[in-house]
C-alpha cells in the first residue's frame, strides 16, 4: 500500500506537501504513509480515494501484477519512453544515487534518456553514497515500474 499511494501521488505530479496541503493533514503524515510507517485513517482514506478516482479497496489492496522487473539492470529491457516516463517522476539526484550502483550499460542508457543532464558534474557534486541508499532508490525505481505496468495492465483488463 505504501508504494501505491507513492505511485498515484507521483503519477498525479504533487509533492508530498501539496498532497498535504490538498488533504488539510501534515506532509509528515504522508512520508509516513508512503514508508509504510502509518496508514490513513478512514476519512483520509476515504478523500484519497476521491482525489484519485480510485477505490479504498484499491488502496488497501493494490491488484499488482507480477513483477514486470525484479532487477535494476533489467532497465534496458524496457521500451525506451516508458523508462524515460517513469525516471522522470524521480528528482535527478535520487537517479543518479541509484545509478551509482549500476553497470555502465544502464549509466549510458539514462545519460542518452537525459542528454541534456550532466550526470558526472551530480555524481561530483552528491559525493559518497552509502550503498544502502544506492539500493533503496533503485528499489524505489525497480517498485515505481512495477506499478506503472500494474496500473496499465488493469486498464487493459477493466
Amino acid at each position: 500500500m505504501a508504494k501505491y499511494l507513492q505511485f498515484l501521488r507521483k503519477k498525479n505530479n504533487y509533492t508530498q506537501e501539496y498532497l498535504a496541503k490538498k488533504l488539510d493533514i501534515s506532509r509528515q503524515a504522508v512520508s509516513n504513509w508512503e514508508t509504510g510507517t502509518a496508514i490513513p485513517d478512514l476519512d483520509v482514506l476515504l478523500k484519497i480515494s476521491k482525489l484519485y478516482d480510485v477505490t479504498i479497496n484499491d488502496i488497501l489492496e493494490p491488484k499488482i501484477q507480477p513483477q514486470r522487473i525484479a532487477d535494476f539492470e533489467q532497465l534496458s529491457t524496457l521500451p525506451q519512453q516508458e523508462l524515460k516516463a517513469v525516471l522522470k517522476q524521480f528528482d535527478i539526484h535520487s537517479l543518479v544515487i541509484a545509478l551509482m550502483g549500476a553497470s555502465p550499460e544502464i549509466n549510458s542508457l539514462c545519460e542518452n534518456l537525459f542528454p541534456h543532464i550532466n550526470f558526472e558534474t551530480i555524481r561530483n557534486s552528491i559525493g559518497r553514497v552509502r550503498i544502502e541508499a544506492v539500493e533503496d532508490m533503485q528499489n524505489q525505481i525497480i517498485s515505481m515500474i512495477n506499478l506503472q505496468a500494474a496500473q496499465i495492465s488493469a486498464r487493459l483488463y477493466t
